[in-house]
């Protein structure tokens, strides 16, 4: 069976009408049935079906509606019938947009990803800065249940520009708040 009819047949097990707005009802679903096709989301967001790029966005962007993190650690693309096996090589989706509003009188930040979905930085959406062993910082934020995606170091930048700087512990530390939630950036020297 080619790559196409696959995704094609796994397509169709989804009963969405493609106008609809928002997410498929995946909490809802339960279905026992493990798949593996080989599925999987590189570092820099791109998904492959058996090697091969996915080249229809539209069947990325639904696709990405029915991925789900379970308890083993594990990503699966939920259907009413089964669960498909994603393998990700860090998180499903990155930061690509940042923009500043006011919302309530409050500075907020709306992140938008590689998918062109598009959230409040709050805290239903926190965002977490994991220190690598270079020092280098590598900020993530959570898209949704527990899908994250990566910031990408020009819209990290950005935040940085963002930020207030406190001391604290003989330390300056970099603070951003947005949505009336504030999240730290890192402390250094």
């Amino acid at each position: 069976m080619s790559t196409s009819s696959v995704l094609l047949q796994l397509a169709s097990k989804i009963s969405l009408n493609p106008h609809e707005k928002g997410l498929p009802p995946i909490h809802e679903w339960q279905p026992e049935q493990v798949v593996d096709i080989d599925l999987s989301i590189d570092h820099q967001g791109q998904w492959f079906h058996q090697g091969q790029p996915f080249i229809r966005t539209e069947l990325v962007r639904l696709f990405s509606t029915l991925l789900r993190l379970e308890e083993d650690a594990h990503y699966y693309l939920i259907t009413p019938v089964e669960k498909v096996l994603v393998k990700v090589a860090e998180v499903p989706f990155l930061i690509v947009a940042a923009q500043q509003t006011i919302q309530k009188g409050q500075p907020t930040l709306i992140l938008e990803t590689n998918l062109s979905d598009s959230f409040q930085l709050n805290a239903d959406h926190p965002l977490r800065v994991v220190t690598q062993a270079s020092g280098e910082p590598r900020p993530y934020v959570r898209v949704r249940d527990q899908l994250e995606a990566r910031i990408l170091p020009q819209v990290f930048y950005q935040l940085v520009d963002l930020a207030e700087t406190r001391q604290e512990n003989q330390k300056t530390c970099l603070y951003l708040t947005s949505a009336s939630a504030e999240f730290q950036l890192g402390c250094f020297d």
